[in-house]
């Protein structure tokens, strides 16, 4: 793809672009942003198989449009299980208050005793420390409970926006205006690098979810260990493996935790089997996004902590997707 001969529409266009990324943070529209580009690509990847089954524009319309309705259905249902899971594990608090119970119980015999002294002695303790954090944060929680509402009604707009689009023939840059040539050539190149980060970083995170349900599931328990709280964990891990680098200490702490709930020997072997698991993740990693965008590990790390320190924990998701497309520019420029 070549930008438009004129000197003034490259700029333009990259202007214009540059600007609209960084208005997604203040606006609070990146999870629409990233619902939508979703969508948009699972409708395009899977509408080039099913195309062959239907001619015509007509055709493409009537498969795209179906597949449309489907892909949402399914994310849709993804989001409601997720968020079915973690609403079970809340709706019997005397259940989950147990499972805290035992975890702190077991981490006191673990822990040292300067440490021991910051845990709550009983469930009465936990409450009051529960109650106590809630009546002070109360004005936090609602505007959370408005951003939980905002949060879903932007993704339902951005997967609703995503299907339109991919229902739209996209014209090719030359046939267009110069500007708007130059702008569909920098989107084009956005959603590429969307496409490269986040169906990588999807397949990294499955792998290492199977990998760690197969020993929170499957191999403690043939050493007589069953950990608390182990499809949470592995919720976790799932959630926290779509962000690169740190999405791993994440996940890994949890874990080390609630196995240092159980011995220091549980929570040693954990970590060990986990550093196993992360350290053949790190090679495919590499070869994985490092292999789309020519990053290392460490290039994502500080763009990632510089993008958290500019606009919090939206930044810190949507920094490798942003690096990738600068370095796409880059590379288009011949800069790099």
């Amino acid at each position: 793809m070549k930008a438009p001969v004129s000197p003034w529409f490259s700029p333009a266009s990259a202007l214009i672009v540059g600007a609209a990324l960084l208005l997604v943070f203040p606006l609070k529209l990146l999870p629409s942003l990233l619902a939508g580009l979703l969508v948009f690509e699972l409708v395009n990847r899977l509408a080039r198989p099913m195309q062959r089954l239907f001619a015509g524009h007509l055709g493409r319309l009537l498969a795209v449009g179906l597949l449309s309705v489907l892909v949402i259905a399914v994310l849709g249902l993804v989001f409601a299980g997720g968020f079915s899971l973690v609403m079970h594990e809340l709706n019997n608090p005397g259940r989950l208050m147990g499972k805290l119970l035992g975890v702190i119980d077991r981490a006191r015999e673990q822990l040292p005793e300067a440490l021991v002294a910051y845990l709550p002695a009983n469930v009465d303790d936990i409450r009051i420390a529960l109650h106590d954090w809630l009546r002070g944060h109360i004005s936090e929680l609602q505007l959370l409970g408005k951003g939980a509402v905002h949060m879903f009604v932007t993704i339902l707009i951005g997967m609703i926006l995503g299907a339109v689009i991919a229902l739209q023939s996209v014209p090719e840059p030359g046939q267009l205006k110069p500007l708007a040539g130059a702008l569909l050539i920098r989107v084009q190149r956005f959603v590429e690098a969307f496409r490269n980060i986040v169906f990588a970083q999807i397949k990294i995170s499955l792998l290492n979810t199977t990998f760690t349900g197969i020993f929170l599931m499957g191999v403690l328990p043939l050493f007589d260990v069953h950990l608390p709280l182990t499809k949470t964990l592995i919720l976790i891990t799932f959630v926290a493996g779509l962000l690169p680098v740190v999405g791993n200490l994440i996940s890994n702490t949890a874990i080390f935790v609630v196995g240092l709930s159980m011995s220091i020997w549980v929570a040693l072997g954990a970590l060990a089997y986990l550093i196993v698991i992360h350290k053949v993740e790190y090679f495919l990693n590499a070869r994985i996004v490092g292999g789309q965008i020519k990053a290392r590990a460490w290039e994502l790390l500080l763009v990632m902590l510089v993008f958290e320190a500019a606009f919090g924990i939206a930044g810190l998701v949507a920094a490798p997707v942003y690096y990738a497309y600068l370095k796409s520019e880059l590379k288009a420029q011949g800069w790099v």
